[in-house]
């Protein structure tokens, strides 16, 4: 099997990071079901496509959308999944795992084109938001009404259909498991949405506020990233695998320590990282006042005019690019990105060794390493 662009890319911090990235363990091409994972979710969606054109013609941009933005991305999160079962069941194939890992990324999709809803967010991979795409529509063709409502309620829509027919796909994973199984697994389906949307809310809340409540950026830091795009994926393979209770339990650890390795990497690209390559602009997360562990670090340490710099850009968004250079000019001088690339260092090294004493097979563990650098070294 052809290896994705996921797996062959080389991946490293941005240039002004602190800590260099390590040689990369390569992933066997030969043990990974991502491009089934793609090819059911795009007979997944052509089906789903075929009753919207049935409604009408009317729905063909809404589909044409979809179409664009249904393919590709890192599937960081199928991954997981993937590995997750094949952990628990000695390397071997798991039934319902391609279901349940397209069902996770197209969770995912869902919640990426709400967020962009939140944050107000202009471009995602490289492409217009999709509220953005239908309000510049709307002003194009010159309909009737406020544009940015209706590119509002578009993507809403757009992102709802993403959420039933992820919950259709969750559901077909079980299908021919035992009744305990099933439960479990609709169980852990179950807690991961109720964790990301609570995390998602914490994160919007932290947003209208003047100070950064250390406690809760770290909630939505494990609840919004860390558990949801690592541990709760590794937990939905194994459990649909019928994993260990030891396995499981190293899989939330592994989750917690990678996934918040994951998150702080998220960050700094967020301020650092090139527009090229992470398709998304790097003032984004200054101008939406993500209240992130960056700026908490930079805050705790900062002086009355670095205080004040941060005061003036985080959440402005009339912030221009030269005061988000000083933005970043105060995250380096207060010694932030350097404490938070040794975090992050800290962390990559504990979900190592977790994944090193887990009760799987070499396979596994080569493949759960590889997967972890990637998320901690990764450019984009």
């Amino acid at each position: 099997m052809t290896p994705t662009a996921e797996m062959t890319d080389s991946s490293a911090p941005p240039a002004q990071s602190a800590s260099p990235a390590p040689d990369l363990h390569p992933i066997s091409a030969s043990t990974t079901d991502l491009e089934l994972v793609e090819e059911l979710l795009a007979a997944h969606f052509r089906r789903h496509a075929t009753t919207l054109q049935q409604v009408g013609g009317e729905l063909t941009p809404a589909i044409d959308v979809l179409s664009a933005r249904i393919g590709g991305g890192k599937r960081l999160r199928a991954s997981f999944c993937l590995w997750g079962a094949r952990g628990a069941a000695g390397g071997r194939n798991v039934a319902g795992i391609v279901e349940m890992a397209a069902a996770i990324e197209l969770f995912h999709l869902a919640a990426l084109v709400h967020d962009d809803v939140m944050d107000d967010s202009d471009v995602r991979r490289g492409l217009p938001t999709v509220h953005r795409h239908f309000a510049d529509d709307h002003l194009r063709a010159r309909r009737r009404g406020d544009a940015e409502r209706h590119g509002t309620a578009v993507a809403i829509l757009v992102g709802d259909m993403c959420l039933s027919w992820s919950d259709d796909l969750a559901a077909a994973a079980v299908d021919d498991v035992s009744a305990d199984i099933r439960r479990a697994v609709r169980d852990t389906w179950s807690v991961m949405r109720d964790e990301a949307y609570a995390g998602q809310y914490l994160d919007m809340l932290s947003q209208t506020e003047d100070t950064t409540d250390a406690d809760r950026t770290a909630r939505v830091l494990r609840y919004k990233s860390a558990r949801y795009t690592i541990g709760q994926p590794l937990r939905l393979g194994g459990t649909l695998a019928g994993a260990s209770s030891a396995l499981l339990e190293a899989y939330d650890r592994i989750g917690i320590t990678a996934g918040e390795a994951f998150q702080l990497r998220d960050d700094i690209l967020g301020v650092f990282g090139d527009e090229k390559v992470t398709g998304k602009p790097a003032i984004d997360d200054l101008r939406e006042g993500k209240r992130t562990m960056l700026i908490a670090a930079a805050e705790e340490s900062a002086g009355r005019m670095e205080r004040r710099v941060l005061a003036d850009g985080l959440g402005n968004p009339d912030l221009d690019a030269d005061g988000a250079a000083r933005m970043r000019e105060v995250l380096y001088s207060t010694g932030a990105v350097e404490r938070v690339e040794q975090r992050i260092a800290d962390l990559h090294a504990e979900a190592l060794g977790i994944v090193d004493a887990a009760p799987m097979d070499p396979a596994s563990r080569h493949a759960l390493t590889a997967l972890i650098e990637r998320c901690v070294w990764r450019r984009a």
